[in-house]
Parts: C-alpha cells; sequence; structure tokens
C-alpha cells in the first residue's frame, strides 16, 4: 500500500467520527449543557450556566438559561421567547417544589400582582413531579404561547401570559432571585 492509501483509510474514518460527533456544549459540575438548542422553529443559544448550592456546601443543581440568537441579558425578562433548564444532583419531592415557587413568585411580586397570577401559579404547582438525580426540568417561553413545564423532554403544562411567565423566571433571572450570584452567571452577565 502506498502512504496515500493508508493515510485515506485512517484519515477518512476519522474525519466520518468527528463530522457525526455531536457539539459540546459548557460543561459545570460534570453536566454539560448544548451551547445551542432548537425548540420549534426558535433557535436558543446559551447565555451561561450556574451551579446553586443550599447552605453553602451542598450542591442542589446546576442550570443553563437560553435566549434567541443576538439577543442580551438585558432582554431576559422581556416579552421574548426563553428557556432555562436545571439539572438536579438529589431527589426532590414535587410538593417541594410547589411550595419553593410559591414563596420565590410572592417576594417578586405585589400582593395584586400575586392575587391576578395565582391561578397560573397553582397550575404550575399542581404540574410538579417528584424529581431524582439527574432528572432535568425546563422552562420554555413563547410570546402569545406561554410557559412550558417540561421533565426530562417530556411537557407537563403549558401556561399563557407574559406576566406569569416574568413572575417564574424571575424566581431565578429577576431582581430578587433565589441565589444572586446563580443568576448573574446563567445571564452571562460579566460586570
Amino acid at each position: 500500500m502506498t502512504n496515500r492509501i493508508i493515510r485515506r483509510c485512517i484519515l477518512v474514518p476519522l474525519m466520518i467520527m468527528f463530522a457525526v460527533m455531536p457539539v459540546a456544549g459548557a460543561e459545570i459540575e460534570g453536566v454539560v449543557f448544548d451551547d445551542v438548542v432548537q425548540i420549534d422553529q426558535t433557535r436558543f443559544d446559551l447565555q451561561g450556566t450556574a451551579l446553586l448550592r443550599y447552605m453553602v456546601v451542598f450542591k442542589g443543581y446546576v442550570g443553563a438559561f437560553y435566549l434567541p440568537e443576538n439577543m442580551g441579558y438585558r432582554q431576559a425578562l422581556q416579552d421574548v421567547p426563553r428557556h432555562l433548564v436545571l439539572e438536579y444532583f438529589h431527589a426532590i419531592k414535587a410538593g417541594q417544589f410547589a411550595k419553593a415557587t410559591r414563596v420565590t413568585i410572592a417576594e417578586n411580586l405585589t400582593a395584586e400582582e400575586l392575587k391576578r397570577l395565582e391561578p397560573s401559579i397553582e397550575k404550575l404547582a399542581d404540574a410538579y413531579r417528584d424529581v431524582s438525580p439527574g432528572d432535568r426540568y425546563a422552562l420554555t417561553y413563547f410570546p402569545g404561547q406561554g410557559t412550558r413545564l417540561a421533565l426530562n423532554d417530556k411537557i407537563l403544562t403549558v401556561i399563557p401570559g407574559a406576566a406569569f411567565s416574568r413572575a417564574v423566571f424571575s424566581i431565578w433571572i429577576g431582581s430578587r432571585p433565589i441565589d444572586k450570584t446563580f443568576r448573574d452567571q446563567v445571564l452571562g452577565i460579566n460586570d
């Protein structure tokens, strides 16, 4: 065999292998999130990833936040598509999610806003399921359609309304989030 044939026998399979390998995304705490996700006809670009700790030492979950291409974090709570993925390190009961959601949303709303959004908040609370380590919840908002809650890519509910979406995403990326460091990292704020 000539050197050219030998090179082709080695290089062509390697080129094919690398061409079909998935593009690796951002990795945090051993969890990989895609740099780009396509949901329906919308392309979402990764803004950032973060780790949320409980009581400083316990790893709770990691998250990744996405916006459509060419959008920045300042637009994250406007009436634009957005996508948040959270992967859990521990088992958590549905009731714990519901309670934490109610409390944290209430911290970000006026009493009047909370009363108006209460039916939507309860619909979300009712949709939660228990999670095991490695499970992923995702929230995806599309203007005019609503906010989807999915567990491991299975849609559990869709809740209409831009105000509701802003309220629920504010848990992580609002002015009074569950954790400011987590918020800044998933939004990709470097200031």
